[in-house]
């Protein structure tokens, strides 16, 4: 329970500055829609959107959502939200496995009573919580920022279902995160090596988008696995991507334990 605190002392203030962040971004981003939601501009806007190519569309998150409603609008936002999210959730998920081999503090676990098990447990719990918080804050956030603009339109089950696949995609790296750095025993470069798999990961979703026809290769990327387009067009989460989400979810927790607990930490 010590290490759990400690790693949760640890990270409170990049914590404060990613929540500060997540919210700006939502107060921004929405602030916007009050000027694109005048009468006749929210039309202009969703045919500009509609000739450019496809590349621009993809980066931008675009595609088939309607930018005159404020849940359309959302879904677009989500995209950027969707990136700082889990660039937070594998970054931490990295850090909090390799900094002890990265700073020489090893030694500190090494010393106590409690197995490797037990230490990497509280590592993850603390890190779960991290993910728990900034995903609270942005689910709240959220339903305050579009309430704002929606003029009637009922948008909270729309909100709550992003943040439930978000939530999912924020576990899913981080435990890719803890699995890096523990398998891979390169605890300078974890963080880096999860950010270039997380940035091949969105560049795959961004391929598929501008090609159109390799919808097949969805599965290599979790970015596709709850985009906002299909959940908000569906009303619903993909059953058989939650369940891919799950057991990616399982082989990653399963060789963060293993590898944690064969390698020899340097202390």
């Amino acid at each position: 329970m010590n290490i759990f605190w400690r790693e949760m002392k640890a990270q409170r203030k990049s914590l404060i500055i990613w929540c500060v962040g997540m919210v700006f971004l939502l107060i921004a981003g929405m602030s916007k829609y009050a000027t694109l939601s005048v009468p006749g501009e929210s039309q202009t806007l969703n045919e500009l959107m509609a000739d450019m190519p496809k590349s621009l569309q993809a980066i931008f998150g675009v595609g088939s959502l309607d930018l005159s409603t404020v849940s359309g609008y959302y879904g677009v936002l989500f995209l950027y939200i969707a990136m700082m999210a889990t660039i937070h959730a594998g970054m931490l998920g990295a850090t909090i496995i390799a900094k002890e081999e990265r700073d020489k503090t090893a030694e500190f676990l090494l010393v106590k009573p409690i197995t490797r098990s037990m230490m990497l447990t509280s590592k993850l719990a603390a890190a779960l919580v991290g993910v728990v918080i900034l995903n609270g804050v942005t689910s709240i956030g959220s339903l305050m920022a579009v309430q704002s603009y929606s003029n009637g339109e009922n948008v909270n089950q729309d909100i709550m279902l992003l943040m439930g696949g978000l939530f999912i995609l924020q576990l899913l790296f981080m435990l890719l995160g803890s699995a890096v750095a523990s398998l891979l025993k390169l605890p300078k470069r974890a963080a880096g090596l999860t950010s270039g798999l997380l940035l091949l990961t969105f560049f795959i979703s961004v391929v598929i988008d501008i090609s159109g026809n390799l919808d097949a290769l969805k599965f290599l990327t979790p970015f596709k696995y709850f985009d906002a387009k299909t959940v908000l067009e569906a009303g619903s989460l993909s059953m058989g991507y939650m369940l891919l989400s799950l057991a990616l979810m399982v082989l990653a927790l399963v060789g963060t334990y293993v590898g944690y607990n064969k390698r020899d930490l340097k202390v």
